[in-house]
């Protein structure tokens, strides 16, 4: 019952979420040292895009949410590319539905709803993070919830913190746009009018 015990120690380091915190950290030096994250590199995308690939699950609630918001604010083709977005390889999966759809659309969404760390974590691996950095079109990144930031938001071109942030970084809204279109016809028949008005005074002087 009085008997101790003595330890040397020569290393020690975190298990199991604290080596995940580990090596994303690692990823993010060396990923930051290619300039992935840079703001010089970031793109604007476009405002009126024809057709908008979405990477996400075939049958979660991204993919409806994405559907829903724009058939409410502008017409868009939507190009599904489907992907796992949890468990041990869909990294893999993901970087292969970014490059199988990214020569086909003028945007892309890559999404996923909320989750736990271990489920967000292959938005922060390497070859998902490349998919980004090398497609030829704007990423918008909507992944996990807006406390979540993954890898992946912070070298795409715009991180949303909503699947339905994304859409409205997307297209414009149709009211808003009618509302413009009417201000701006005001605007020229006001100044058509003037003018007018000032050739008639020219002819008349």
């Amino acid at each position: 019952p009085g008997g101790r015990y003595s330890f040397q120690i020569s290393q020690m380091r975190p298990s199991g979420a604290g080596e995940r915190a580990l090596l994303i950290e690692q990823w993010r030096r060396e990923m930051a040292g290619k300039g992935w994250f840079s703001q010089e590199r970031k793109r604007q995308p476009p405002k009126y895009p024809v057709r908008i690939g979405v990477v996400t699950s075939s049958t979660g609630a991204v993919i409806h949410d994405i559907r829903n918001v724009i058939s409410g604010r502008f017409s868009a083709e939507i190009i599904l590319s489907p992907a796992m977005v949890q468990g041990c390889s869909a990294h893999e999966d993901i970087a292969q539905a970014i490059k199988r759809v990214q020569n086909m659309v003028d945007v892309l969404i890559v999404g996923r709803g909320g989750g736990s760390y271990e489920d967000l974590f292959p938005f922060n691996h390497p070859c998902v993070v490349e998919a980004i950095v090398s497609c030829p079109v704007p990423v918008i990144a909507a992944i996990g919830h807006e406390v979540d930031i993954t890898l992946a938001d912070l070298a795409a071109d715009v991180s949303a913190s909503t699947p339905s942030h994304a859409v409205e970084q997307c297209v414009p809204d149709r009211h808003g746009e009618l509302e413009n279109l009417h201000h701006l016809k005001k605007r020229m028949f006001l100044q058509i009018l003037n003018r007018y008005e000032s050739a008639q005074d020219d002819i008349n002087s």
